[in-house]
């Protein structure tokens, strides 16, 4: 019965994600300009900018069936890949020629089966269908200048990183953007368009980035001004931390258009997910990102920040990924930014030689029959909820979110707790340190039963046993004493069939600054919303 309302809801969203076209931005929001209204990305990568220059999987499925499942999982928009060369070097050269030339035989007998209709396109064209199908069921598209050599991305030496790199000529990339700008000006569901992916290497430095960026946005503008204009940083889009003391100052040229990205993996830390605790690893790299990304977001100026990248590998395989994954999930809870996951493709044609390569980071298995991991797209539920709105300016409705289930924690109104899918939200009020955790608009208060037993719900909340505060050193852990001084956390522990119960809380004493034991399943973040229809 749950999997059928949730895909009644996922249903529900599709007819709901329709807005009038362009989009503008208006603070920290981008907004559908006749009404208002925020429209949150909700993203999937696809990518088209290797060596063969044609989105990855056709080899695989019909382009249709591909992107019904798209719609069908939730995400209203792709963001499409494409290399800068595509269009200035190769935009003649058909898609079975470029899969002749780099001897795709397999891939070619697949395109025979479930696309022929692109084998004779040419790659720009084969790109255009794309778009053109992606567009007709209802789903945006942000055009991302990835590469301009073809190829896989990204790493220091690749020759694509910065302005001046072996194949980055900074004005080949203008002629890109302007010929991308002008052939899909008068595509409505093409709402944005990026500058480019991911800057880094030896080369990087902050004069060039404000001079190309403002070279970049300004072509693309003119030649499109109905898009918005994506704007990454720097060190792999992590930074912008220039813009502190210099604005882009492109307010007038390009007003209301400006959208900043960023990403964030595990793999951006290195192995410290592994070595160091987790409540203070997370805390360390939401401090980060605020640092240099989020305060774009804030202070007089504001701006929307979408995070067009973040990921992990499905194969549950990678144990940073692992525990990097409910850190970043309550981040983007607490933030309600705009997303786009990577990523869609099972597998790719080529990839740095190897052929029908498998993408474990990938939505879909390498068959592309269906979802790789079905409770990491259970998990984007409550992402894919815009939880702030621009037309209320204060929260009026909080809720308990455990990030590493992404769950939300809901009452039977008697006694019970349980996570639950986000479906209908149960509100919670805290006052902060030494009050109760209240059921909204209710007398009921969560209490403590004993280490390793359901909590429940209580009408004498001015008991001990029903206040909570904040652990030490944790953003998410709260705690109450039992009856002999013992600090119990809230737990999520599925023996008990999603029952939130307490125990003994893990990583919180003062000798525990080395301690590598996992909490997370005691990781509960209050999240507010001021939409109504949430």
């Amino acid at each position: 019965m749950k999997t059928i309302i949730f895909s009644f809801v996922l249903l529900f969203s599709l007819v709901t994600i329709s807005h009038s076209l362009p989009l503008t931005t208006q603070s920290k929001w981008v907004i559908d300009e006749l009404n208002g209204e925020r429209v949150k990305f909700k993203c999937v990568n696809w990518p088209s900018h290797l060596q063969p220059m044609l989105v990855e999987g056709l080899d695989k499925k019909p382009i249709g069936f591909i992107v019904n499942q798209v719609a069908f999982f939730g995400f209203n928009c792709v963001r499409l890949t494409w290399a800068t060369n595509m269009f200035t070097r190769y935009s003649n050269k058909t898609v079975v020629q470029t899969f002749r030339d780099l001897s795709l035989t397999n891939a070619i007998k697949g395109l025979e089966i479930n696309n022929p209709q692109f084998l004779p396109l040419t790659v720009v064209d084969a790109f255009s269908l794309v778009i053109g199908v992606i567009q007709s069921y209802g789903v945006m598209v942000i055009l991302d200048n990835h590469v301009s050599e073809p190829m896989w991305c990204c790493s220091n030496n690749d020759g694509n990183g910065f302005f001046g790199d072996k194949y980055f000529d900074p004005d080949e990339w203008l002629e890109g953007l302007s010929i991308v700008g002008k052939r899909y000006r008068n595509t409505p569901m093409v709402v944005a368009m990026s500058l480019r992916n991911e800057l880094r290497g030896p080369r990087q430095n902050a004069n060039d980035w404000y001079q190309w960026v403002r070279r970049g946005a300004s072509t693309i503008h003119k030649v499109n001004p109905n898009v918005l204009v994506l704007i990454s940083g720097l060190n792999y889009d992590l930074d912008f931390s220039p813009l502190k003391s210099e604005p882009l100052g492109l307010d007038r040229a390009l007003p209301n258009k400006i959208v900043y990205e960023t990403h964030r993996y595990s793999f951006t830390e290195g192995q410290r997910w592994l070595r160091q605790p987790l409540n203070q690893m997370c805390s360390n790299v939401i401090r980060d990102i605020n640092n240099r990304a989020t305060f774009l977001t804030t202070g007089s100026d504001p701006a929307p920040l979408f995070i067009s990248e973040f990921g992990v590998n499905l194969m549950g395989t990678r144990q940073s990924d692992n525990v990097f994954l409910p850190c970043y999930m309550a981040f983007l809870a607490e933030m309600d930014l705009d997303w786009a996951v990577w990523a869609l493709q099972g597998s790719y044609y080529l990839r740095q030689g190897v052929q029908n390569m498998d993408e474990q980071y990938g939505l879909l298995n390498n068959d592309w029959e269906g979802l790789r991991n079905p409770d990491f797209n259970a998990k984007l539920f409550l992402l894919r909820q815009t939880l702030q709105v621009p037309q209320w300016r204060s929260s009026n409705y909080t809720f308990l979110f455990h990030p590493m289930t992404g769950r939300c924690i809901r009452s039977d109104y008697k006694d019970q707790l349980f996570a639950d899918e986000c479906l209908w939200l149960n509100g919670w009020s805290h006052s902060g340190d030494g009050t109760p955790v209240q059921l909204a608009s209710t007398p009921l208060c969560i209490t403590v039963a004993g280490d390793g037993l359901p909590v429940k719900l209580t009408t004498n909340c001015n008991a001990k046993q029903s206040t909570w505060q904040s652990v030490k050193n944790s953003r998410f852990q709260i705690s109450n004493k039992d009856e002999n001084g013992v600090d119990l956390c809230l737990d999520f522990d599925p023996k008990y069939s999603s029952r939130i119960v307490s125990k003994k809380c893990i990583c919180v004493d003062d000798n525990d600054s080395r301690c590598l034991a996992n909490p997370q399943s005691q990781w509960f973040q209050f999240v507010s919303t001021n939409n109504r229809f949430v």
